[in-house]
């Protein structure tokens, strides 16, 4: 915020940034099939997420007041961490767009504020294609955004695509009593991501600037096969095989990100 402002009172502005992670895999046989799912449960189980989202509590400088978790059957888990403002020593603008850390500790004054996650494992039966779905929330109140966890919580996954929605609601009132509907400059949010992310996806922005509510989709540009192939190596298909199935995952991928089902093919990034 402006250092000239002065506000009345408490900044009561709610920053909230929410996003969907998509990771996809293939997996070709039911056996591997209930093997990725078992291996997803057990690597983002409550347990793990707890972890990641302690460590943006502190890239927020946040202090954690309470922590609700919960592993489901047959799959999936989530967990809510409230958190609320405490001093961290180091200084930073935080009137200024600038990517967040991956991590490091971030100066912060936050209130009645939290954080979720609620995973969604899912495989087909016939297509062989798996994918895992992450949703993550992260409110805050006060001077700090929760952009500045949007690096380290892209990074806490395997990211192939990713929908971020971020809105500035509520006003904050100044000396004088004019009112203040945002405190930081921003035009995207792409403006808080790295630029080493910014080069491996394809990004498309859906903004309402006068009501601050921002919208930024993001699809990997490229990737490699070997990494996508659950439980078997690309030795054991046939080049035939592996275009098919690279299709499928291109085609599964770009059907998240323009969210809607593509009967002819994989559509042009």
């Amino acid at each position: 915020m402006n250092d000239e402002l002065r506000l009345h009172g408490f900044n009561n502005l709610t920053k909230s940034l929410s996003f969907n992670i998509y990771d996809i895999n293939f997996a070709k046989t039911e056996q591997h099939q209930n093997e990725y799912i078992a291996y997803i449960d057990e690597m983002y189980n409550a347990d793990r997420l707890t972890e990641i989202l302690t460590q943006v509590t502190d890239i927020i400088g946040a202090n954690v007041l309470n922590v609700a978790r919960q592993d489901y059957e047959p799959h999936g888990a989530s967990v809510t961490i409230l958190i609320s403002e405490y001093p961290v020593e180091g200084e930073e603008d935080y009137s200024q767009a600038s990517p967040g850390p991956m991590p490091e500790t971030v100066v912060g004054h936050l209130d009645k504020s939290h954080i979720t996650v609620h995973t969604y494992p899912e495989s087909h039966p016939d297509s062989g294609i798996s994918t895992f779905r992450a949703d993550i929330d992260v409110s805050t109140c006060g001077v700090i955004s929760p952009l500045k966890a949007l690096n380290f919580l892209i990074h806490s996954f395997d990211s192939d695509v990713v929908t971020m929605d971020y809105r500035v609601r509520g006003f904050t009132r100044d000396v004088d009593g004019r009112k203040h509907y945002i405190d930081h400059e921003i035009n995207s949010i792409q403006n808080f991501l790295a630029e080493d992310t910014k080069q491996i996806y394809e990004m498309i922005d859906v903004n309402i600037y006068q009501e601050n509510i921002f919208h930024t989709k993001m699809l990997l540009k490229e990737f490699n096969i070997e990494n996508y192939l659950f439980g078997r190596s690309v030795s054991e298909f046939s080049e035939d095989e592996l275009d098919s199935i690279t299709k499928a995952l291109w085609r599964e991928m770009q059907e998240i990100f323009y969210s809607r089902n593509m009967s002819n093919g994989p559509a042009p990034v």
